[in-house]
Formats: structure tokens, sequence, C-alpha cells
């Protein structure tokens, strides 16, 4: 019985250590994309406030696309000089770095004109 309680407290332990950085604030770089379909399933356009998160952060949540507990969760992402949006993750980024976020056009531009491209240090975490 002590045996079986070790192997429960163990395996809780491991997971809420895998867990737990996924709620914490993020840095990365955001760069725009035209949304269509996405991983989640849904069609989105690009006045729609959406996101695509890098495929690692994506399937950290689990394998599979759609249904995955991601889809649909809000992430509040700020720029350097302080403007802020929030948007639904919709999708994965296959190009992204582990923390970079791709935003709808509509989304990028809350941040910053369309023409940098790519802002560098946006900070951004889960609501």
């Amino acid at each position: 019985m002590f045996q079986y309680v070790i192997l429960v407290l163990l395996a809780l332990f491991s997971t809420l250590a895998y867990a737990a950085p996924v709620f914490q604030p993020h840095s990365g770089d955001a760069t725009f994309f035209r949304p269509a379909v996405g991983a989640c399933g849904d069609t989105n356009t690009v006045s729609d406030f959406v996101v695509a998160v890098s495929f690692e952060f994506f399937h950290s949540f689990g394998p599979q696309t759609n249904g995955n507990p991601i889809c649909d969760r809000r992430i509040q992402a700020t720029a350097p000089g302080g403007k802020t949006v929030t948007v639904t993750v919709k999708d994965k980024c296959a190009a992204c770095a582990h923390f970079d976020i791709d935003m709808s056009p509509v989304a990028f531009d809350q941040l910053a004109d369309s023409s940098v491209g790519r802002i560098h240090a946006v900070k951004w975490h889960l609501l």
C-alpha cells in the first residue's frame, strides 16, 4: 500500500512540474498570419482576434489537434511599448519558437503597425 501511495504522489508531482510553466508569463516574438481553418477546427478571418501558438506549446496541453484543451483559451499579449491585446487560441504555428505567437492582422495591429512585421520581447500569459 505504501508503495502505491508513493507512486501516486510521484505521478502527481511530475505532472504538476510539467504543467506549471504553461501558466506562467512568457516572452517571445509576435508575428501575424492570415487565418483560415486552424488546428482547433474553426474557420477564422483576418478580422478575428485569434492567435496561433507554437507547435510545442500547443501540444504541451495534449497530443490531439481538434479538441485540444488549449483551443479557445484566451491570451493577453503586451508589446514592449505597453500596448495590450487579448486573443483566442485557434491554431498552432509550426515555424514559431516555443514562446512565439502568430496573430491575426487585426490583433497584431493593436500592438504595432503591420509594416513592422515582427515584434520582439512580447510578454503574454494565458487568462
